[in-house]
């Protein structure tokens, strides 16, 4: 058996990047088990699976990281399997925290626009938060689906502690699609706390996944949507929510949102399509650009803006 290794290193980032809001969605996010935040330290720990087996990243946030002049590497610590694993861990992190984007372009571009051009000349190194198991993020949405983010991770949460065997660093590898599948329902049920309808929708998504349905950047978009679309339980919010996070579609905008709708002042989901069209190929950023000025508009209840996974 090959003995795990500790590695340090850094992620180089592109262009600004907008440090404070990436935390702030991935701390309103944490998952009991797989997500260990420290702001004393200035931290964010996470679990994820390498090709070997387990691994564990911590990432150690400056306070500002550069403009077009400067560009600051994100310092990290790695907890791995096995040594082969570096190259495959570091790129899926910096999918995750989407560190490839082009930034300065996407600025440009929406920056122009009446509506998005004083939230892109305060954030302009907004990024789109990703996924680090595309299987366990449309899980979890589905997890979230009408109900308050609190109890989205509460819900979450305890699907990991029920189906997700600890590592040798006392973290839990993501929810198996094909666990919870083979799951007794009664047992999955009183084990999250959920209705029966929310667990059958889980179950109906997870036997997909485990049958082969794969939420990745590469895979065709249009094929997983229309997949996704066929479980029951599941509706064009969440298949664009995942598009967003797991397929990594710059273009994903979820219609039917309610904070993207106010902010158009649209009526109906064609509506927003229509007046978001000059957004496009760049309608995922303008998406976060709105969740996010809400986030920072409304102090008082920050989560209430912010999507359930």
């Amino acid at each position: 058996m090959t003995a795990s290794v500790e590695i340090d290193t850094v992620l180089p980032v592109d262009g600004p990047l907008d440090v404070s809001s990436l935390r702030r969605f991935l701390d309103a996010h944490v998952v009991t088990g797989l997500d260990v935040v420290d702001h004393t330290a200035g931290t964010t720990t996470r679990s994820l699976d390498g090709p070997h087996g387990p691994a564990v990243a911590t990432i150690f946030w400056p306070d500002e990281v550069g403009d077009s002049e400067k560009r600051s590497p994100l310092k990290l610590h790695l907890r791995l399997s096995h040594g082969d694993d570096r190259d495959a861990v570091v790129a899926l992190l910096r999918r995750w925290l989407d560190l490839d984007a082009d930034s300065e372009r996407i600025a440009a571009d929406l920056g122009r626009d009446d509506r998005l051009g004083p939230l892109v000349a305060a954030r302009p190194g907004l990024r789109i938060p990703g996924s680090v198991n595309g299987a366990e993020t449309a899980l979890f949405t589905v997890l979230g689906q009408q109900v308050s983010l609190a109890a989205a991770r509460t819900f979450q949460g305890r699907l990991v502690a029920a189906v997700s065997p600890e590592n040798e660093w006392g973290f839990r590898s993501s929810p198996d699609p094909a666990v919870i599948a083979d799951a007794h329902t009664e047992d999955l049920r009183a084990a999250l706390g959920i209705t029966r309808s929310r667990v059958a929708a889980l179950q109906a998504l997870a036997r997909v996944l485990a049958d082969g349905l794969e939420l990745a950047p590469h895979v065709d978009h249009a094929d997983a949507r229309r997949r996704l679309l066929a479980v029951k339980g599941i509706g064009p919010w969440t298949a664009d929510y995942v598009a967003l996070r797991c397929l990594r579609d710059d273009d994903a905008f979820p219609s039917g949102d309610l904070i993207l709708k106010r902010a158009l002042g649209a009526k109906t989901p064609a509506e927003a399509i229509r007046l978001a069209e000059p957004w496009r190929p760049w309608r995922g950023y303008a998406t976060l650009h709105l969740w996010t000025a809400a986030v920072f508009v409304d102090a008082q209840h920050p989560m209430h803006a912010l999507p359930p996974a």
